[in-house]
């Protein structure tokens, strides 16, 4: 399957700077129909949702439509998809949550392949009821993390375990069907964190095995907010502290105040763009035209990332530390004798975005040995061009 990256490259404002951007791991560029789907809603009649008034009705469809959007994204029930601020605060909610069980004597297991978002939240729930906090380490010759390094420190104590499905600095896909085996097979739940995940490749949340699953659409996209889901069970299951009047359902119970509509319709003006990227499949459900868009989107990233690759492993004194044998199209990479910062500001001055540091994976960063400045990440993104790689290739040469 083909990507018209050329198309979709037209319908992205932002990339009219001429800069070529590596920065996509922190926050993709924005896509025409999402910047209009939100100046639409703000246009129209909005109010508390409801069913009475315009504004209320607006309200209503835009959160409907958003968890549809959503649903079909992740492959989860639209009824299981909550929204908030970011994936990190949803994340310390269900921690929260979650800890309320929790006491002296369980365990809960999270890795150093991790995001802080994906850790912290955890490790302070966990230190909040006195129960222990177990650590899997990836290799870091490779970046690969074995589902055997997590099945090694469960117990029936386990309460849950909380893996990246892709680590924001590395690539590193582990294998979360083998990880989420594992934890079932202890009693654990299962947390993913999809937010870098969700960027590159098709989420199912069943075939993961996931318990509950966070992401971030403006990595994807859309806008800057956070979603969670999860077994339907589950969340009907747990009490979040919420609001005396809000409502109890599910998912507005893990939704604190109003809801940021404009944002929702961006959120479905972003599936529904990233659905479009195949030709031919416009009669398709939406789900089976995001798994094609998938499929073509990680075709395309797949053979920008081994161009890389190829370049990077051509230039002097360049070490990269992205070697896992499933990965995203996501490199870190230090250039010998040159600090991080002073690299990327060198390929800023060349047209290149490409950020330095630990961003926010900052165990993995120390566990590879590179403390807490880390070093350059290069990230792709459906918009992303061989030009694109060939400006970086270009402006790291002439580094001195």
């Amino acid at each position: 399957m083909h990507l018209d990256v050329d198309a979709i490259r037209a319908q992205i404002p932002a990339l009219k700077s001429g800069s070529a951007r590596f920065d996509a791991p922190g926050g993709t560029q924005t896509p025409q129909p999402v910047i209009d789907a939100v100046a639409e809603a703000l246009a129209h009649p909005l109010a508390n949702r409801g069913h009475l008034t315009e504004g209320e009705r607006n309200a209503e469809d835009i959160v409907l439509a958003a968890r549809r959007a959503m649903g079909d994204l992740l492959g989860t029930d639209p009824d299981t998809v909550a929204f908030g601020r970011s994936a990190t605060q949803l994340t310390y909610d269900l921690a929260r949550t979650l800890a309320k069980d929790w006491g002296p004597g369980d365990e809960v297991v999270v890795t150093r392949l991790d995001h802080d978002a994906n850790i912290r939240p955890w490790v302070q729930a966990a230190e909040a009821v006195g129960a222990t906090v177990r650590w899997a380490d990836f290799d870091p010759g490779t970046g690969e993390l074995a589902p055997e390094r997590i099945g090694d420190l469960l117990s029936p104590r386990t309460r849950l375990v909380a893996v990246t499905a892709a680590s924001n600095l590395l690539g590193t896909r582990p294998d979360i069907p083998a990880v989420a085996e594992a934890a079932h097979g202890a009693g654990a739940l299962l947390h993913v964190d999809a937010v870098h995940f969700a960027s590159h490749a098709t989420v199912d949340l069943a075939a993961l095995g996931a318990d509950t699953l966070v992401c971030s659409p403006y990595k994807f996209l859309g806008p800057h907010l956070g979603v969670l889901t999860g077994r339907a069970a589950l969340l009907k299951s747990l009490r979040p502290d919420k609001l005396l009047p809000s409502a109890d359902a599910v998912p507005e119970r893990f939704e604190l105040g109003t809801l940021p509509y404009e944002l929702l319709a961006g959120v479905r003006a972003a599936v529904d763009f990233l659905a479009g990227f195949v030709p031919g499949t416009g009669t398709d459900g939406r789900r089976a035209r995001l798994v094609a868009s998938f499929a073509a989107i990680e075709a395309h990233e797949e053979a920008l990332r081994e161009r890389m690759e190829v370049g990077l492993s051509q230039a002097d004194g360049v070490t990269v530390y992205s070697r896992a044998a499933r990965r995203t199209p996501t490199l870190l990479f230090t250039v010998a004798g040159h600090a991080p910062a002073d690299v990327s500001r060198h390929l800023a001055g060349h047209g290149v975005d490409a950020p330095a540091g630990s961003f926010y994976a900052l165990e993995a960063s120390r566990h590879l040995g590179l403390g807490n400045g880390g070093g350059v990440r290069v990230g792709l993104a459906p918009y992303s061009s061989a030009e694109d790689v060939d400006r970086l290739l270009e402006a790291l040469a002439v580094l001195e």
